[in-house]
């Protein structure tokens, strides 16, 4: 039985792929991943695993309050020779996010960051594209080389150009200015698209989750171009047809 909360809007998870062996969905802004990551009655695991009728394995990390592509494995063998795809660099990940300032068309970060609170600083590379601007705000769509916790996070307010909505690394004054203006009360950060070769079949996966209704709107109020927004949201799809 699923847990009162998924009866939430706030709790879809429209599925993106699925076959014997993964799963992939498009998870909301505000949801947990695991519950190992916080003590949310509700998480994403937990809602897969009841739809689903059995384990699911995440395999890899969106923050809490970032929107997009999520994968689970549906048997431990599956979640291990994920794994291996992500540690080999086999995985390509992209997001779009809105941040403060313009920066440069295109940039090259390589900047070490701690992969986890009160670590050392680890080697971490991010890509980013400027796709719309005004004179305040921009855009972007990003490609995190390496998989560091809150990485794109930390990387764009390193550059200053924090992330609209981030209450962590971002500017309580731009915040309140998207939330009262532009009805913005998430983080501007949304998991795009994701590419790689199947765990057990190697065929190439190209997956992409539509930008939702709580960045989409105001990224519209703001001005960005709705054939823009299809734009970057345009690709494959599914790989095949969800089961």
């Amino acid at each position: 039985m699923l847990p009162s909360g998924a009866l939430d809007p706030r709790y879809d998870m429209p599925e993106l792929y699925r076959d014997e062996h993964l799963c992939v969905v498009a998870k909301p802004a505000g949801l947990l991943v695991h519950r190992g990551w916080g003590d949310d009655r509700v998480v994403a695991m937990t809602l897969l695993r009841n739809r689903l009728g059995q384990h699911v394995y995440p395999v890899h990390r969106l923050d809490r309050p970032t929107s997009g592509v999520l994968v689970f494995a549906l048997d431990s063998v599956v979640a291990a020779a994920m794994a291996k795809r992500f540690e080999q660099g086999e995985v390509q990940k992209t997001y779009l996010a809105l941040c403060r300032g313009v920066p440069a068309p295109e940039l090259h970060i390589d900047y070490p960051i701690p992969n986890k609170d009160g670590g050392e600083r680890v080697p971490a590379v991010t890509d980013v594209a400027l796709r719309f601007a005004t004179e305040r705000y921009a855009l972007l769509e990003v490609w995190p080389r390496t998989g560091r916790l809150h990485q794109i996070r930390r990387h764009l307010k390193h550059l200053s150009h924090p992330l609209i909505g981030d209450v962590r690394y971002g500017h309580g004054e731009h915040n309140r200015l998207f939330r009262e203006q532009h009805g913005l009360h998430r983080l501007a950060l949304h998991a795009l698209a994701i590419a790689f070769p199947h765990p057990m079949t190697s065929a190439p996966l190209a997956l992409r989750a539509q930008i939702p209704a709580d960045l989409r709107l105001p990224l519209l109020s703001l001005g960005v171009p709705e054939a823009l927004l299809q734009d970057l949201e345009a690709g494959p799809g599914p790989s095949k047809p969800v089961a």
